[in-house]
């Protein structure tokens, strides 16, 4: 687009260095010198150069920034109570992640403090860590249950993620099958029943979440425990995604792509027949090099997912324990070093493929047919408007501003 069919717009971003669209069909990161974007009735109205932009009611310079689509996390645990930093000093220790949960400790530390926490104290928790990502930002961010492990508080955890609304996109995601809850650890039949027949039932009932997540691995939950959960969430009309192949392989990631995940996520230990499967079937990778720092792991084979075709996309998996990590451009850059992502990827990674692992086409990218979010962000100081200089400074560049649905909201 290029020559601007409106007389006014209701909000002008305009005199940008640089506009990356991050578009389908568009070579690149859809790169746009000296643009601008325009919002009329919460859309996208008009995209160009700035010479050509309309007039509007409201305008922001975004001179000296570089303009992108607002970013998606599609990976997140930001419905929580309690702390969990007396667990990072033990894994310094040497203690591992999988040994402190088989101790009673990580996740089911955090169901503790959760199932103690009321619906208000939870949604304040999680309001408090979503303004600080839209201010990162992030304007949509996928937020998971599974710190309930029964029924009433993984209710309560997606009612909380629901009121989180007023502050970003929230896509709420159940994931009972996180762990064996403490008091069934001698009966995990039981508790899988209990994820079939009750929670889930439930969850789809009260209309509360868009898909249903499992934690497939040592310590969790077995590959044909998982299959059968994720089975029945299918046949409930939940959309699937699945912590794939972290601490130990399962094929868990191979079996979701064939049951239609739209993501498996993690990653580290995928094999080849996983990694043909996902790019047979769609199936984004959501890599999260936050979790692979805190735990000191092996870093996932980008190069084979790369290879094969299956699309990258990158989450802060902000959490308590593994991944305490709530900066979405942190995450790039760690994408870029730990992982071998180039910049390119890293970028898509938390825009336009972040949107697609979420089940949502019109996330991530900036034109006819996408949501209307922008993000403005000023490089750091001496570094020129350009998308690797955003990716290679940790956490060094500034939001200037975020519009969500044509709104400035920061």
């Amino acid at each position: 687009m290029s020559t601007s069919p409106l007389s006014r717009a209701d909000l002008l971003v305009t005199g940008a260095d640089v506009v990356l669209t991050c578009a389908p069909g568009t070579p690149g990161l859809g790169r746009i010198e000296g643009g601008a974007v325009a919002f009329s009735e919460g859309e996208v109205a008009w995209i160009g150069p700035a010479v050509h932009a309309p007039d509007a009611d409201e305008v922001i310079d975004a001179a000296g920034c570089v303009v992108l689509p607002g970013l998606v996390d599609p990976h997140t645990h930001t419905v929580y109570a309690g702390s969990r930093s007396d667990e990072f000093s033990r894994r310094l220790a040497g203690v591992s992640y999988t040994e402190i949960l088989e101790a009673g400790g990580g996740i089911l530390s955090t169901v503790w403090h959760t199932r103690a926490a009321d619906r208000d104290t939870l949604a304040e928790l999680a309001r408090a860590r979503l303004r600080g990502m839209l201010r990162r930002g992030t304007t949509t961010v996928e937020v998971k249950s599974g710190y309930g492990l029964e029924v009433a508080t993984e209710l309560r955890m997606l009612e909380a993620a629901w009121d989180g609304r007023d502050t970003v996109r929230v896509v709420p995601t159940f994931l009972g099958a996180h762990t064996i809850p403490a008091e069934l650890r001698s009966h995990r039949d039981a508790y899988v029943r209990q994820i079939i027949e009750e929670q889930l039932p439930a969850v789809v009932e009260a209309d509360l979440a868009v898909a249903c997540d499992v934690y497939c691995d040592r310590g969790a939950f077995s590959l044909d425990e998982a299959v059968a959960i994720l089975t029945r969430a299918r046949d409930l009309g939940l959309g699937l995604r699945v912590h794939a192949e972290q601490v130990a392989h399962t094929g868990v990631a191979a079996a979701a792509a064939e049951l239609g995940a739209t993501s498996a996520d993690h990653l580290e230990r995928i094999d080849e027949a996983g990694i043909a499967a996902m790019a047979a079937h769609g199936t984004v990778a959501v890599l999260l090099p936050g979790a692979q720092l805190y735990l000191r792991d092996a870093a996932p084979p980008v190069a084979g997912l790369r290879e094969a075709g299956v699309p990258l996309a990158l989450g802060t998996d902000l959490n308590p324990g593994s991944s305490p990590v709530h900066d979405p451009w942190a995450i790039m850059t760690l994408a870029c070093i730990l992982q071998g992502f180039t910049v390119e990827e890293a970028i898509l990674g938390f825009t336009r493929n972040a949107g697609l692992a979420l089940g949502r086409p019109d996330l991530g990218w900036l034109g006819p047919g996408s949501v209307a979010d922008l993000v403005v962000v000023e490089p750091p100081s001496g570094e020129p408007a350009e998308a690797p200089s955003l990716v290679q400074h940790l956490g060094g560049s500034r939001v200037v501003a975020v519009v969500r649905d044509g709104v400035r909201v920061v």
